[in-house]
């Protein structure tokens, strides 16, 4: 009967692991190598893609300028959702300590388990709602400045060449 009601051996190794400070800087870490990794990559074969374009429409003398933008429109958008991505692993922990903090404070003030839900569904809708519309205005913008920086380094780089 005692085997049953003991968790396994295992289970209090991986708490134990998992509420380690290191543990989840480390996994931070690991997701951040996995997304800057798979971001060169992406870098590297729309860099190539235009590399292709921009040779194959080099043959005649007025070369397209539109792979310039759509190389600078995609590279924008790959930095955007990255900066999203960054900004919101800062943020919901930032945000779950605060939701936290305001539903305490109001069970300190004597508000019922109903009341408690009813209002804790009100701050998470409302709270999501600002991080969701914070997070995607601060990727439009990294987006559209990235995208304009790299129109003007390809057109740049395109009239260096000749």
């Amino acid at each position: 009967m005692a085997d049953q009601t003991e968790s396994p051996r295992s289970y209090h190794i991986f708490i134990t692991i998992m509420s380690k400070r290191r543990t989840w800087v480390c996994l931070f870490i690991a997701v951040y190598a996995i997304l800057v990794s798979s971001s060169w990559n992406l870098l590297r074969s729309v860099l190539n893609w235009y590399k292709l374009q921009y040779t194959s429409s080099n043959s005649d003398y007025s070369p397209s300028r539109l792979p310039a933008v759509y190389a600078s429109v995609v590279l924008g958008a790959m930095f955007g959702a990255m900066s999203m991505v960054a900004a919101m692993t800062v943020a919901v922990p930032a945000v779950m300590v605060i939701w936290i903090s305001v539903v305490v404070l109001l069970a300190f003030f004597g508000k019922s388990r109903r009341v408690l839900v009813v209002e804790g569904r009100k701050i998470t809708r409302e709270v999501v709602g600002f991080v969701f519309k914070v997070l995607l205005k601060e990727g439009n913008v990294v987006a559209a400045f990235c995208a304009v920086l790299a129109y003007f380094l390809l057109i740049r780089r395109d009239f260096d060449s000749y």
